[in-house]
């Protein structure tokens, strides 16, 4: 099996370095060319293809989001947008996700050379999966601190369930989603119509990125689409992103339903974490939810997902055909958590048919 080709273009000449030792060096993987802005990148181009891009946004001569979206009229290519961990670069961090690219790993600001142990093998895990991407669905489609050591389970967080909630008439529903699930959001969500039910959501993302992803959601939706916050109530017609960083929970008093949103370990290898919301949800809501599993590497979110169908909730997942990356849905399916499998363009109807 031949090595995923990796061009790396950063206006950083430490950025270019670490990067391409740290990619270099993984088994597969290998940099065919690291240059320092897009314009050298197109010349590099005209001669020899990528297999995947690793791209900054904010560079001299040309923007990272004007050569995107040349990459993706030209040959669709799987692009992971590597950018620092700032409030202003998140918006347009955020206009690159929109444009096409597959995932954002972050960068510290200060101590680069942290990079290899901070956020190494997020970056090369993360290639990896760029280069299994479905980039048809992308061209088509509308510095990270030192964590606490990854946990397998939520049991961390969620003790053992005891029982599940008796039904009541208000309905939630849970996404969860991660590469390639700022698109299928934006998808979803801009589809439903005013009068939802309440949604609950955790995408894979970096903190100070949720904000603006939310921000940007809610200028596009008839919904209300926001970062939660600690205690928000979970009404019809509004849905709440979990912050980045941190976990989301669904709790419920007497008849309402609000979350709450802690700090914790990860749970596989992501804070918030898909595990984490899905059985939550399952013990707060039972039947009275709808999970849905979208696009994404990894398992996160499969265990929850069997955990809300064992309790009578609903439980849908994206077709492999209309994923960017069909992993988290594969094994929710392959652990017996789904009941029905649908293409992206039909989970706003299906959230309408199931608990609207």
């Amino acid at each position: 099996m031949s090595n995923i080709r990796v061009m790396v273009i950063d206006d950083s000449a430490v950025v270019r370095q670490v990067v391409t030792a740290l990619l270099d060096d993984a088994p597969g993987i290998e940099v065919m060319a690291a240059v320092a802005d897009p314009v050298l990148a197109i010349e590099r181009l005209k001669h020899d293809w990528p297999d995947v891009i690793v791209l900054d946004v904010e560079m001299p001569r040309m923007d990272g989001i004007t050569f995107l979206r040349m990459v993706m009229q030209q040959k669709p290519t799987p692009v992971v947008i590597c950018s620092t961990l700032t409030e202003r670069g998140a918006k347009t961090t955020l206009e690159a996700m929109a444009a096409g690219a597959v995932a954002i790993v972050t960068k510290p600001k200060l101590g680069l050379k942290q990079f290899l142990t901070a956020s190494g093998e997020e970056l090369i895990s993360t290639v990896r999966a760029a280069a299994k991407a479905n980039v048809r669905r992308l061209a088509a489609g509308p510095a990270v601190a030192p964590t606490p050591a990854a946990k397998n389970t939520a049991d961390v967080i969620l003790p053992p369930a005891t029982r599940a909630m008796t039904q009541t008439t208000e309905r939630v529903v849970a996404l969860g989603t991660s590469t390639g699930g700022t698109q299928a959001l934006e998808e979803v969500l801009t589809a439903l119509p005013r009068v939802t039910p309440g949604i609950v959501i955790v995408q894979h993302m970096p903190e100070k990125f949720t904000a603006a992803f939310a921000a940007r959601l809610d200028s596009l939706c008839r919904i209300e689409v926001k970062e939660a916050e600690h205690n928000d109530r979970v009404l019809p017609g509004r849905a709440l992103i979990a912050p980045g960083g941190r976990h989301m929970l669904l709790k419920r008093s007497g008849a309402q339903y609000f979350v709450e949103v802690i700090d914790g370990p990860l749970v596989n290898r992501h804070r918030p974490s898909v595990d984490v919301l899905f059985r939550s949800v399952a013990r707060s809501a039972g039947a009275n939810a709808l999970g849905v599993i979208m696009t994404g590497m990894g398992d996160d979110g499969a265990a929850g997902l069997l955990e809300m169908r064992k309790v009578g909730a609903q439980t849908v997942a994206q077709d492999e055909e209309s994923c960017v990356v069909f992993g988290m849905p594969k094994e929710a399916i392959k652990r017996g958590g789904v009941q029905r499998t649908l293409p992206l363009d039909a989970v706003a109807a299906e959230i309408q048919k199931q608990v609207g």
